[in-house]
């Protein structure tokens, strides 16, 4: 599961975000801001930046992150925010380094008064907000099946002044429960409640070890090369057939714990440097990428490899979220992400996707920016988990945090796979018991046997 934020250029933005015009100083972003979708208001000045999570319940007070330039600010996990005015003094947008998307936000006057007030620390406040916030930014309760409300009228009679904090996590976890989204996730402490799709697993480090040790001793047993990058993230390896095997089990974590987003994108660039020299993309006859344990990350990582693997401009997908807390139909403008081809070597040959359940997050958008690659890309394996929006990360008033999705990532045609995952053109198992019993590795066979070899 990701808590993600940041920016990538997109191949339009709004007017809100155009450029002030040249010698002049863009107006100043101090003051409230409220943004459009996301539950969020803004406070700016005084060298920070303020977050207050809002709901008709009431009023949270978010994180705070300290300025380190104009309209620039960094979170305590190192996150780089900005936020920039256009001619419109009223109006901004606000991205952060490590997500793909803009937010726009909109100048008002004040903080709103319920920010101006703690809320009351008691159970049944709590699972109010934890209600309203669902209610109000969750896009998804429809294709789940879930009636919301069915679900408060039958858990809130079960809340009183007396009930525990364990009793009210419990409770929390059963109500979102039958949603089966992996990014959705109630914590209190050390306990961290969760659901994946039936059927799949979660990719958990445990998981992902016993499969890199399956894969390196079967399929990459004839390597000519092999090396690996990114804290063993990332697996290259040159196989018998001509063709190359390109394994990533997450978009992070390349640079060490606690590294800024800068430094995992300096690691992937050097991963990517080593990798696809310009001989070797020469050379290759195809690449297989396996995505199929991978635990998500940071959407711009993704990005940057498909650019990697492209000398044509596409559209990778566009994002939009929820906006109208009284209607789960209605969104931001869709906002366009691009893949622009890279000022570096660049392989446009066939490629071959592995994914399967425990493709995640953001190796599903990764997935869905190769869905229109120019040039030949076929999946195999199984569908992926189902999960892509950037995560609301959400605190009650007594500590307890939660996060839950509000957007959707859009193909061309204006299709989403949330729920059901990106499903594979060529149907195989993948690491079932059956398969390690076997020595089998079906979906990377088939990809062998796809690809041209020499």
């Amino acid at each position: 599961m990701r808590i993600v934020t940041a920016t990538v250029v997109a191949l339009t933005l709004t007017a809100a975000a155009a450029p002030a015009a040249v010698g002049a100083a863009p107006p100043s972003t101090d003051g409230v801001w409220r943004m459009d979708g996301y539950g969020t208001v803004l406070a700016l000045g005084g060298g920070s930046l303020q977050e207050y999570q809002t709901t008709s319940a009431g009023c949270v007070k978010g994180d705070a992150s300290r300025q380190t330039g104009p309209g620039t600010y960094t979170t305590t996990d190192g996150s780089v925010l900005t936020v920039r005015t256009g001619y419109d003094r009223d109006h901004a947008v606000y991205s952060a380094d490590s997500s793909v998307g803009h937010r726009g936000l909109r100048r008002i006057a004040a903080l709103p008064a319920d920010c101006t007030r703690a809320l009351p620390n008691d159970p049944r406040t709590a699972f109010d907000v934890f209600w309203q916030t669902f209610e109000e930014n969750y896009p998804f309760f429809a294709a789940k099946g879930v009636d919301w409300h069915t679900v408060r009228d039958r858990y809130r009679p079960q809340v009183h002044k007396d009930t525990t904090r364990t009793e009210l996590f419990d409770i929390f976890s059963r109500m979102v429960r039958p949603l089966h989204d992996a990014h959705v996730a109630v914590k209190d402490g050390d306990r961290v409640f969760y659901e994946v799709r039936p059927g799949t697993e979660v990719p958990s480090e445990e998981l992902d070890a016993k499969v890199k040790k399956f894969i390196v001793a079967r399929d990459l047993e004839h390597a000519s090369y092999r090396q690996d990058f990114g804290n063993g993230r990332i697996t290259y390896a040159d196989l018998p057939g001509g063709q190359g095997y390109l394994r990533i089990s997450g978009f992070g974590g390349y640079a060490g714990e606690g590294a800024p987003y800068s430094a995992e994108q300096a690691e992937l660039d050097r991963a990517l440097n080593t990798i696809l020299t310009p001989g070797r993309v020469q050379r290759l006859r195809g690449l297989i990428i396996d995505l199929r344990i991978n635990g998500g990350g940071a959407d711009t990582l993704g990005i940057r490899i498909a650019e990697r693997l492209t000398d044509t401009p596409y559209l990778a997908y566009s994002k939009r979220a929820r906006n109208d807390p009284a209607d789960p139909t209605r969104h931001t403008r869709p906002e366009p992400v691009p893949v622009v081809p890279a000022d570096a070597p660049r392989y446009t040959g066939p490629v071959a996707v592995l994914t399967g359940g425990s493709t995640v997050s953001a190796g599903e958008t990764f997935t869905q920016a190769l869905l229109d690659r120019p040039g030949r890309t076929v999946r195999i394996g199984q569908a992926t988990q189902g999960v892509f929006s950037d995560v609301m990360l959400r605190r009650l008033p007594d500590g307890m945090l939660f996060v839950l999705p509000n957007e959707e990532y859009l193909t061309r045609t204006g299709r989403t796979f949330d729920g059901t995952g990106i499903p594979p053109q060529l149907s195989e198992p993948v690491f079932t018991k059956e398969e390690f019993d076997q020595g089998r590795d079906s979906a990377f066979d088939r990809a062998v046997r796809t690809l041209p070899a020499a």
